[in-house]
């Protein structure tokens, strides 16, 4: 086995940690879902899956071991997705702040843009480089074995993680939407768990001193 149980169950937890903060990806499969139904969502979502695709295999390459080789790199990195992170959180503490349930209308859109646009949300979201940049290489272990197995394990169980919950989501996300709306409280609530959670991520990231 190239990832040993103890290291998969600390990894899956903080994927499904990563995946239930809103970020590009969940806000543009919500979006989408809400304006052009669940299938769309589900549409958006293998491109959103492709994306994942990339990243994994530019991990498995060595090529995220460039940040780690050079170190002004990997802080400018870090900082970066701790300040993002970071204006995440804002939008949803401030006063009158923005839920990923409130999601703007999006033009409807053939199968084929859809794919394109969930690849490209998915490669250009600062949380998932992030994620595969810093986070990623933290669970892999050359005494392990051989260590492009290892992430590829490790990216497939971030993508089925990602790919369930989002899927969940986009089935959902009328409902909730409308059971929000229906309760600004709950709505509010909403909107400051996940601002506490960025926020304490972002102050996380920015301490690390890998």
């Amino acid at each position: 086995m190239f990832v040993p149980l103890e290291t998969l169950l600390p990894f899956a937890a903080l994927c499904l940690g990563l995946v239930l903060t809103p970020g590009p990806n969940m806000i543009y499969l919500m979006s989408r879902s809400l304006s052009q139904g669940w299938r769309a969502g589900a549409v958006s979502l293998i491109g959103t899956v492709m994306g994942f695709m990339v990243f994994v295999l530019c991990a498995a390459l060595g090529l995220t071991a460039v940040a780690f080789a050079v170190p002004l790199a990997y802080d400018a990195i870090k900082f970066a997705g701790a300040a993002y992170l970071m204006w995440l959180a804002w939008q949803s503490l401030k006063p009158g702040g923005a839920s990923v349930f409130t999601t703007g209308t999006l033009t409807p859109a053939g199968a084929r843009k859809l794919v394109a646009m969930g690849l490209f949300t998915n490669l250009l979201n600062p949380k998932v480089a992030l994620f595969y940049i810093a986070l990623l290489p933290q669970f892999v272990d050359p005494a392990h074995g051989n260590l492009f197995a290892q992430y590829v394990v490790l990216g497939f169980v971030q993508i089925s993680i990602s790919a369930a919950v989002n899927f969940l989501f986009i089935l959902s996300a009328g409902a909730m939407s409308r059971f929000l709306a229906r309760h600004p409280l709950w709505l509010l609530v909403q909107r400051y768990v996940m601002g506490v959670v960025l926020g304490a991520l972002a102050v996380r990231l920015a301490l690390d001193r890998r």
